[in-house]
């Protein structure tokens, strides 16, 4: 009986373990596709760029939140307002036509008189009613006053024609050249305010160099045209002395000249803008340096 009941319980035993590893069979059967992990070979590259690509994102991210203190965007803002003063002086002087004035001298008993200005683009004839010219004045003028005016563009820039102003021709060439370095410094006006406005709007400071850059050279180009314009109206003069007249430099070079001075300096404010920043005191960093070294 003893052998039975131990045979017995040898199979009750053997038979639950049977039937305990039958119903966890499956289980371990299901669970292992879940618990099957990759081979290190396949997770350690893909792990080390998501961390490298989060690790440049914060920087960018820090860098972005970083961006312009108060103090310095309020110095940009100054320093781009004196560019902008200059932009607009020398849109006023490129687009009016007083850039230089001819008159002719007052004949006795005459009721009327000549005068002529132009500018870059175009010139106008005058007559002017003598009574309203002062009396003190040999010459007609100013081009200001009241009277008949004839204005015209120049044709050299269609027809490649020399114009004739009191019977004395103009040098085209030096015309256009000037008209031309006038574009040129617009352009690159244009260039350094989009420089200065993606500055402020992204808070970054190294725009600030290539808007020096472009204001410096638009001032610069203004002088430039200045010069060249000057040169066609000496030549202008020396064309021909048949007719005496009188000329002299109207507002329109006024504002060119200003214009060019203030863009300069618009693009110095930016290069000193750009620096980085020195202590207050600069004598104590040079001596600190030096009781370092």
């Amino acid at each position: 009986h003893r052998g039975v009941f131990c045979g017995a319980l040898h199979l009750s035993c053997s038979f639950g373990e049977g039937t305990s590893r039958e119903k966890s069979t499956p289980e371990l059967e299901d669970s292992a596709p879940r618990l099957q992990t990759k081979p290190p070979g396949q997770t350690m590259w893909p792990n080390f760029f998501l961390q490298e690509e989060d690790a440049r994102y914060r920087a960018g991210r820090g860098q972005r939140d970083k961006g312009l203190t108060d103090a310095q965007e309020g110095k940009i803002k100054l320093a781009f307002f004196v560019a902008i003063v200059g932009v607009t002086l020398t849109v006023l002087a490129v687009g009016t036509e007083f850039w230089v004035e001819l008159n002719a001298y007052k004949q006795n008993h005459s009721l009327t008189c000549e005068a002529a200005h132009f500018g870059l683009w175009k010139y106008c004839h005058k007559k002017l009613w003598t009574e309203n010219v002062d009396e003190d004045r040999e010459t007609c003028g100013p081009a200001e006053l009241p009277g008949e005016a004839n204005c015209s563009y120049f044709k050299f820039f269609t027809t490649g024609e020399n114009a004739q102003i009191f019977q004395r021709t103009t040098h085209k060439d030096l015309s256009i050249a000037a008209a031309v370095l006038s574009l040129l410094s617009l352009v690159l006006m244009v260039l350094g305010s989009i420089c200065i406005t993606m500055a402020l709007s992204r808070g970054v400071e190294y725009l600030l160099k290539p808007a020096s850059l472009f204001f410096i050279l638009a001032g610069t180009t203004v002088l430039i045209c200045m010069a060249v314009f000057q040169r066609a109206v000496r030549w202008l003069i020396e064309s021909n002395h048949s007719i005496p007249v009188e000329y002299e430099y109207s507002w329109s070079v006024a504002c060119a000249s200003a214009a060019g001075a203030i863009l300069i300096f618009g693009g110095g404010c930016f290069i000193l803008l750009s620096l980085p920043a020195l202590p207050k005191k600069p004598w104590e960093y040079c001596l600190n340096k030096g009781t370092s070294t």
